[in-house]
């Protein structure tokens, strides 16, 4: 790919007779959003943790930023790990600043830039206080400047988003929005769609170490069938012939509608949804309720992990 940052080529990882991660491969081009996501437990960390050499794959290449080892490249990469921690003495300044001169920054350039990030991400009033008196928020947005201050151009964030209310989680979605804009590429891992379906340019989704989706997050929607739910006391005989039907399933009796029933229309295709409310009027058919929603990220993921785990169980 061309200006690929991040390459995997058929990566497995073993412990012992367990296979964590089974045969991935990925490739991700500069200056995206890129979301990798997966159940807790899915291969997710271990990859990220193979990405950066911290453990060896068992088979398979992986080259990060034209290198064979992210040691190499260490200046020009940012990681914020699962597990998260700091030097609960320092102050959020301090630590801020000691991560950036790790990365090469010279210490005068490092305690501006430290300043300059929590003053835009609101840290400033606690620039001077210790990691051991900041909220839990506070602290992981600290350790996400960490990662982030000496500018790099690829950064890695696994499970940014666990332990923080939604404010902070906002306020985390600005700052990859930020990384990008200024042409750093982001790969950020989660179990929580919603973050992948408002960020990502392009998203993995992995089940069980396997690679089950790799694309858009359009691309990952369009994986789920389109439905329609309507509920009513009428025969629906008719909505059988129409061409943009796949399927209809009876779902029982309506909980809110007494005297209705459920069902599930499935279309084909494109198939406009207004053409079952269309047909419904023409037939005489009398809705109690119809609903039509687009699939979700969430949706298309359950689906997916669904589909994987029982052709696991079933092999």
């Amino acid at each position: 790919m061309k200006d690929c940052v991040l390459e995997l080529e058929n990566v497995s990882k073993r412990f012992g007779d367990f296979t964590a991660v089974n045969d991935v491969s990925l490739r991700i081009p500069r200056g995206s959003i890129y979301g990798f996501l997966g159940q807790n437990g899915a291969g997710k960390t271990t990859t990220i943790r193979m990405i950066f050499d911290i453990i060896k794959p068992s088979s398979g290449r992986i080259t990060l930023l034209g290198a064979p080892s992210a040691l190499d490249v260490r200046s020009r990469i940012g990681y914020l790990p699962e597990e998260k921690g700091l030097y609960k003495a320092m102050t959020a300044a301090a630590c801020i600043t000691y991560f950036a001169t790790l990365k090469g920054l010279s210490r005068k350039v490092a305690k501006q830039r430290a300043r300059a990030l929590l003053e835009r991400y609101g840290l400033d009033k606690f620039a001077d206080a210790k990691i051991q008196a900041l909220s839990k928020g506070m602290g992981q947005k600290v350790q996400v400047l960490c990662a982030i201050a000496h500018e790099p151009e690829f950064v890695v964030l696994d499970e940014p988003f666990s332990g923080l209310d939604p404010v902070n989680q906002q306020v985390l979605e600005e700052l990859i929005r930020d990384l990008a804009a200024k042409g750093s590429t982001v790969l950020f891992s989660t179990h929580v769609m919603q973050h992948a379906e408002r960020l990502c340019d392009h998203l993995l989704l992995i089940a069980k170490g396997r690679k089950i989706f790799d694309g858009t997050v359009a691309g990952a929607k369009a994986t789920m069938p389109r439905r329609v739910l309507i509920s009513t006391a009428s025969n629906i005989d008719a909505l059988g012939g129409l061409d943009g039907v796949a399927e209809i399933k009876p779902i029982g009796e309506s909980p809110t509608n007494s005297g209705a029933k459920d069902w599930e229309i499935r279309l084909r295709g494109q198939t406009d949804a207004q053409a079952i409310l269309e047909k419904c009027f023409q037939s005489g058919i009398v809705l109690r309720r119809f609903d039509h929603t687009e699939p979700s990220l969430h949706d298309a993921f359950v689906a997916l992990v669904g589909a994987e785990t029982a052709t696991g169980e079933r092999a």
